[in-house]
């Protein structure tokens, strides 16, 4: 398949290396993803490049499109269907080795990057971070500029001198020609330029005392000797240092060609000053350092999610690859205003606790450094001379370290400067335009990767806090009970779990307001807090509800009476609220480990039917019993009559719209299983899902619901209705089989629904269960042209880390933070948070639950993508979607 992606207009583009690219460029892109394929040309475009794309996938196209070498730069994915990366670039470096060849991939392993690298690939740019590839593309072209340019001047040097040789063989700017005593013969006007001296003044003097240093001239009087001795030849090119007239030394090469004549020898010395070509070449190694410093960074960027790691190892790897003497960061303390290093290597020698109080003031001493005017300035500060440089602190201390010149990168998240890399070299001169430019680049890949922890880390803490009173939510508290279960011993052989419920707290909600409910909940957690101190761990797990885990060695007795003794010291004394005083009191029910119950789960069910039976009988508490579990025998006439529903076909599927947010076109529909009970009617899926889970039965169930849903799809599509995206929700149980992903290749066969028209939902918790096993069958349903999303996220325990390495498109935000954003602030956080770092990851965002007119601008507002909810459509059964995906913009349901 072939596809061409062109753009109209273009502004120039600056490279990575200050080119700019007049002509319309031809991209060669090997992808068989169309969206990846439309995510790298836009970020393309977003660099300014103007191009011409040609998309292939098949090894055929791509053999062809190569046979011409028209294409300025070939992309490749690593992974194909039927041909892999490394055998594109092995064709590609074959049949147009001048091209430069650029891997777009997801995470490949350094050790595969590196490989392929030396294969010959110019760079490789991850998938998530496609920011790279428009300055990528940009370096590989200029670099190929200078490379052909290379490859000209030599061809044209080996010509001149092919043309010449017989009449300047080994000629450079200076020719003097002296006899066997080593005096001076011939002086070219050159050599006078060069030297300092007339023609006339050099003639007859001894070569060496007139332009050689004193320590070389022994060396060039012992050659001399040398070859009228042996007649050695002379005529090796070498390096030296020569002196002009004034004293000054500066490097020259030369060659001594004897010339014999009948009675004499005499000898033509080619001299040329070469300072120029050291100081480029100085530079080129300065260069290729820090390009080497800008690899290593970007590479520990991609696999440190620890800032402190993150800082020391940019600090080693600017010190042992770039050459510098030393290198530090600092961070922006605001409440003080103090820069605190955290970070440093190579020779620091004590340079950091003498400058320990450096500050971001200005019109103080502490703040008038390189470091305060960086962070003020919010722009490099360079000093190319620590010793002439009068604004510079501690000068003394800086030279006695040997910091010869050093830079100040500030590193900016948004438009705060938040802190600095600070790095020193051992010569004077070190940083110039050209390196600036690469350090540049290096801050802001640092202050971007530093934003992306920062986001992790505040959603890390919001999915596992409650956010009104800052305690643990109820599956952090699950995670911790599991680890006090887990330690019980001989002397504290029990774990008390109880569930505590404010008593008619919707009315301090209805006659005050939510702010004065919020600030009871936060008042209680305190007193909590207070009352039981570190012996138990606390939580709250839901409106007014809090869970309290205590270890210990309980009798009901022991633990009736602790209840009381804590519960007075709690409850005992009035609250105060939005200035009114509150009395109030709570319900208890309380499970006991390992009686009631073995793990997290079992003990909090149980603490909770305790809890109710309290609530049944007005009573402020109760310990759980036996006799509430009569929901068992229910639980099993429940699986015979599922059971019986599967044989009889009296499951259904009905489908729940998502929209666009922006556009409201409709964009997939969600396939959502019912039980038409011939007893009770429709029966919602909460009502059996889990049950089916449990035993086994969720297996057939979700057989049944991909074959249906390929079958009212095949009706629709015969219909003449053009279909969106079909999603599907698949249990752990599903998922835990080896070959779930088979069966769904399978029920493609004889479906005319293709693979991309599919979409697999599955939960964030499932994915932590076993990440990589995740990684696998996600990968496998992603390489047939499944689509993936994470249902409910943000309600999960999973890192963003690892949500970054799978193969996913799409996020969707769970209904709870949905529902509460628009009247609680927190939740509002949480949903602008997850799109940010959703979007950042180049995924799709989906809010579930939109069911108020308040929710939909509010997305709109926050850039979410899609949304799905009763605001939108109830789910409909199979017969009713034809009509309903005929609406180009469908409006909001009437409630």
């Amino acid at each position: 398949m072939l596809r061409a992606v062109g753009k109209p207009d273009r502004v120039r583009p600056p490279s990575a290396r200050g080119a700019t690219v007049e002509k319309e460029l031809k991209i060669l892109y090997l992808e068989d993803l169309v969206s990846d394929f439309e995510l790298a040309v836009h970020e393309l475009r977003r660099s300014g490049i103007k191009c011409v794309v040609r998309r292939v996938e098949t090894r055929q196209d791509f053999h062809r499109e190569l046979l011409d070498c028209a294409h300025d730069v070939i992309l490749f994915d690593f992974s194909l269907p039927g041909f892999d990366g490394l055998s594109a670039l092995a064709l590609a470096r074959e049949l147009c080795p001048d091209t430069p060849r650029i891997f777009v991939s997801g995470a490949i392993g350094e050790d595969r990057a590196i490989d392929s690298l030396k294969r010959g690939a110019t760079d490789y740019i991850l998938k998530t971070n496609l920011a790279r590839l428009g300055p990528a593309v940009l370096r590989a072209l200029q670099e190929r500029q200078e490379r052909a340019a290379r490859r000209d001047a030599e061809q044209a040097l080996k010509a001149s001198e092919a043309l010449n040789r017989a009449i300047i063989e080994a000629a450079l700017d200076s020719v003097v020609t002296i006899d066997g005593e080593g005096r001076v013969l011939e002086f070219n006007p050159a050599a006078e330029k060069t030297f300092g001296y007339s023609r006339a003044e050099a003639l007859g003097k001894e070569l060496a005392e007139l332009i050689f240093p004193p320590a070389a001239r022994a060396a060039h009087r012992r050659g001399l000797k040398r070859f009228h001795a042996t007649g050695e030849e002379l005529g090796k090119r070498r390096e030296l240092f020569a002196m002009r007239r004034d004293g000054a030394e500066f490097p020259a090469e030369l060659t001594v060609t004897p010339i014999q004549l009948a009675d004499r020898t005499l000898f033509t010395m080619h001299l040329r000053d070469i300072t120029e070509r050291k100081s480029q070449e100085e530079k080129v190694a300065r260069l290729s350092r820090i390009y080497a410093v800008l690899s290593g960074i970007n590479a520990a960027i991609v696999r440190i999610r620890d800032r402190v790691e993150l800082f020391q190892e940019a600090c080693r790897i600017a010190v042992e690859h770039g050459g510098l003497q030393m290198a530090w960061v600092g961070v922006v303390n605001l409440g003080t205003k103090k820069i605190e290093p955290v970070a440093c290597a190579g020779f620091e020698d004590g340079f950091l606790r003498i400058c320990h109080r450096l500050s971001i003031e200005a019109g103080i001493f502490e703040g008038e450094g390189t470091a305060g005017r960086a962070i003020r300035s919010k722009a490099p500060v360079v000093t190319n001379d620590v010793a002439f440089d009068p604004l510079i602190h501690y000068k003394k201390e800086r030279l006695e370290r040997g910091y010869r010149s050093g830079v100040v990168l500030p590193l900016l998240i948004g438009t705060e400067a938040v802190g600095l890399l600070s790095l020193y070299a051992p010569e004077t001169d070190f940083f110039d335009d050209e390196e600036m430019r690469l350090l540049t680049e290096l801050a802001g890949d640092i202050a971007f990767a530093l934003e992306f922890i920062e986001k992790q880390e505040r959603v890390q803490y919001l999915a596992y806090h409650d956010l009104i009173t800052a305690m643990p939510n109820r599956r952090l508290f699950a995670d911790r009970l599991r680890q006090t279960i887990a330690s019980a011993s001989a002397e504290r052989p029990n774990v008390a779990v109880a569930l505590l419920d404010l008593d008619r707290f919707r009315m301090v909600n209805d006659t005050l307001g939510r702010q004065a409910g919020d600030a009871l909940l936060k008042e209680v957690a305190e007193r909590l807090g207070i009352t039981l101190g570190d012996q138990a761990t606390l939580a709250r797990v839901g409106g007014n509800r809090f869970a309290i885990a205590l270890p210990g060695n309980w009798l009901p007795g022991d633990l009736a009476h602790f209840y009381e003794v804590h519960y007075e010291a709690c409850f005992g004394r009035a609250f105060v609220v939005a200035g009114e005083e509150l009395r109030v009191s709570a319900t208890t029910g309380v499970a006991v480990f390992p009686g009631d119950g073995r793990n997290p789960d079992t003990l909090l069910a149980n603490a909770e039917a305790a809890l109710r039976s309290a609530k049944a009988r007005s009573i402020p508490l109760r310990f759980y019993g036996p006799e509430m579990n009569a929901r068992v025998a229910e639980s099993l006439r429940l699986e015979t009559r599922l059971r019986r529903a599967l044989e009889n076909d009296e499951f259904v599927l009905w489908y729940q719209p998502k929209v666009s947010v922006k556009t409201r076109r409709i964009t997939g529909l969600e396939a959502l299983i019912r039980w038409q009970d011939p007893e009770y009617g429709l029966v919602p899926p909460g009502r059996f899902i889990p049950l089916m889970e449990q035993t086994g039965l969720i297996l057939d169930a979700g057989r049944f619901a991909l074959q249906r849903a390929m079958s009212d799809a095949a009706d629709w599509l015969i219909a003449g209705i053009e279909l969106p995206r079909i999603a599907l929700n698949a249990s752990s149980v599903e998922l835990r089989q080896a070959d779930y992903a088979s069966r769904v290749a399978k029920a493609f066969e004889h479906s005319p629904l293709s693979a991309s028209q599919l979409e697999i939902e599955i939960t964030e918790s499932l994915i932590m269960e076993n990440i990589d096993v995740a990684a696998r069958l996600l990968a496998s349903l992603r390489e047939m042209g499944v689509r993936v999303s994470v249902d409910d996220f943000g309600t999960g325990y999973s890192s963003l880390a690892y949500i970054a390495r799978l193969p996913i498109h799409a996020l969707k935000i769970d209904r709870s933070f949905v529902e509460d954003m628009v009247r609680i602030p927190q939740s509002l956080a949480i949903v602008r948070s997850i799109i940010s770092l959703a979007h950042s990851l180049k995924l799709t965002v989906i809010a579930e639950g939109v069911e108020s007119y308040e929710q939909a601008p509010q997305l709109r507002r926050l850039d979410c993508d899609e949304m799905q909810g009763y605001l939108i459509s109830p789910p409909l059964p199979p017969q009713e979607i034809p009509a309903f995906l005929t609406q180009q913009q469908p409006g909001f349901a009437q409630k």
